[in-house]
């Protein structure tokens, strides 16, 4: 898992190792909030949607044109994770 922004101040670099429980990215980013609880508040809505802005993508593909965080993850799929950046 790729992350970026404030995420790498977070996990302590771009790159972070993430074994799921399971296979769909809602999945991964249980586990990654699991080991990075800051995160959460970054990523989530009090109901557990992505908050605005918040943009998954696999292989370079968003998932918001696939299944959401329903989509399945294979071991071998590249998987990146943007939180909102505001600039000007």
């Amino acid at each position: 898992m790729k992350v970026f922004a404030n995420l790498r101040d977070i996990c302590g670099g771009v790159s972070i190792e993430v074994n799921p429980d399971g296979n769909q990215v809602i999945d991964v980013l249980d586990k990654m909030v699991e080991m990075y609880p800051e995160i959460d508040e970054e990523i989530f809505t009090t109901d557990k949607k992505l908050k605005p802005f918040v943009h998954v993508y696999i292989n370079g593909k968003n998932i918001i044109h696939s299944e959401d965080l329903q989509t399945v993850v294979k071991e071998t799929d590249q998987m990146a994770l943007f939180p909102p950046v505001a600039g000007g």
